[in-house]
């Protein structure tokens, strides 16, 4: 029997109409080619999430796809991306509201190249901490979301190797940003390291430690 679909209501097209703005960015920003990368955002215990395959230039609101906590589908006819249980795992195991995954270019070189990545800004401390670079695993396996979460413990974002980045927020825009600042910090150090004879200058735990409590007031109250 086929399961049974309901239609959205007025926060989850709301919700869509964001998520789809943000995958488009995430192209128009360079840091997925194609359909590679994906994006979810929570609205209740409905989790709506970007199709397997198809261009965010081409979603439109009736192409809505969503499942609920337990990847059951419940909105929409589009399969959802293969990396669901990826999404699903950070959604049952933290406060996210919003994921974003990405195949950004100096980011998934520095997974290549290390286990954390290190320390070479103080927006490091935006995402938790040192950014821990996840254990391979095939994508869309359990295998991957388990290396996933261990990474993204105490942080908010994280490198998979060979493969891209996985940042979560309470909204879609915290999240891409984190993805932003995140990919910036890689190409940071990658073009510091890459001067012969030279290695960039690293940040302390104790500057760390400085610089995450004056984050913590900065902006507007």
């Amino acid at each position: 029997m086929a399961e049974q679909r309901r239609d959205a209501d007025g926060d989850e097209v709301r919700a869509w109409a964001e998520l789809v703005a943000t995958a488009r960015r995430t192209v128009a920003d360079g840091l997925v080619v194609g359909t590679s990368g994906n994006v979810s955002a929570r609205a209740g215990d409905t989790v709506l999430v970007t199709p397997s395959g198809v261009p965010y230039d081409r979603l439109t609101p009736s192409d809505i796809t969503g499942v609920d906590l337990s990847g059951r589908q419940v909105l929409g006819s589009l399969v959802p991306t293969s990396e669901l249980p990826m999404h699903l795992a950070v959604y049952r195991t933290t406060h996210a509201r919003a994921v974003v995954h990405t195949h950004a270019v100096h980011a998934t070189a520095v997974s290549t190249l290390v286990t954390e990545l290190p320390a070479i800004h103080y927006m490091t401390c935006a995402l938790g901490g040192p950014v821990r670079v996840a254990p391979y695993a095939a994508y869309g396996t359990p295998e991957l979301a388990a290396h996933l979460l261990r990474a993204l413990e105490d942080r908010s974002g994280c490198l998979l190797r060979n493969h891209g980045t996985v940042t979560y927020g309470d909204t879609l825009d915290a999240a891409y940003d984190r993805t932003a600042q995140l990919e910036w910090m890689c190409r940071v150090w990658l073009t510091a390291s890459s001067v012969p004879g030279l290695a960039p200058a690293l940040l302390t735990e104790a500057e760390l430690t400085e610089a995450g409590e004056r984050l913590r007031g900065y902006g507007q109250r």
